[in-house]
């Protein structure tokens, strides 16, 4: 079984949309959905709840946490992690299936924007290549629950690249697979600031934690060149 753990804080404009998306498209017995929230003040739970999927208080507010909480719940031998506002392809369940069953431990897909914006398709063109730069959340995360406990999940006091690191602790014990079906994801932060604003937080960053920097330094930094949630 696949349990689907989703980290949320505030995102009750879109949470209604992605579980019952998930729920149609994940099959009776294929699936569990689990609400991992970090303390939102709006109807975040109680909308997750309505559509009868488990919706649940982390022990500790911030991603990783919450992804870990979540995990830590979970009933299946897959854990899917997936952000509020980003929609797998509709073959999600056979595709992680069909991997795992292939002998890979873990892996995502690739990206699309809800955006006709020339430069995003380039962005998410780049999303097929192994590279470092492609391993946000954003493209979504498989993993069995296996290989997850064998490097003890995602690293709890990150508060920001937990996906980056995760996936790079996961690549020294487990096959990765790119799937080349991409994953709807929302172009806002673009939106919100512009196309140049967000690379060039995103460098910085990069920069900073090759770099050894602070978390909450990075964290910061990030909160400093953009305007975002």
């Amino acid at each position: 079984m696949i349990s689907i753990v989703i980290p949320t804080y505030n995102e009750a404009d879109n949470i209604a949309r992605l579980v019952s998306y998930l729920v149609a498209n994940s099959g009776k017995n294929d699936c569990e959905i689990i609400v991992s929230d970090g303390g939102s003040t709006d109807e975040t739970i109680k909308i997750a709840q309505s559509f009868g999927v488990k919706a649940v208080l982390s022990a500790n507010k911030g991603r990783a946490a919450q992804m870990n909480y979540g995990a830590s719940i979970a009933l299946g031998d897959i854990l899917y992690f997936i952000h509020a506002d980003t929609f797998p392809p509709l073959t999600f369940v056979n595709d992680i299936n069909q991997a795992v069953s292939a002998g890979y431990a873990f892996g995502r897909y690739r990206t699309v924007f809800d955006s006709k914006k020339f430069i995003l398709k380039i962005n998410a063109f780049f999303t097929r290549f192994d590279w470092f730069i492609s391993y946000g959340g954003d493209q979504t995360l498989f993993m069995t629950t296996s290989l997850f406990n064998a490097i003890k999940g995602f690293d709890e006091p990150m508060l920001i690249m937990e996906d980056y690191d995760i996936v790079t602790r996961a690549k020294k014990a487990g096959r990765y697979k790119i799937f080349r079906k991409a994953a709807l994801i929302s172009a806002r932060k673009y939106e919100t600031n512009s196309w140049l604003k967000v690379q060039l937080a995103n460098g910085r960053i990069l920069q900073m934690y090759k770099g050894g920097a602070l978390q909450q330094d990075m964290v910061n930094k990030y909160k400093e060149m953009l305007v975002y949630r």
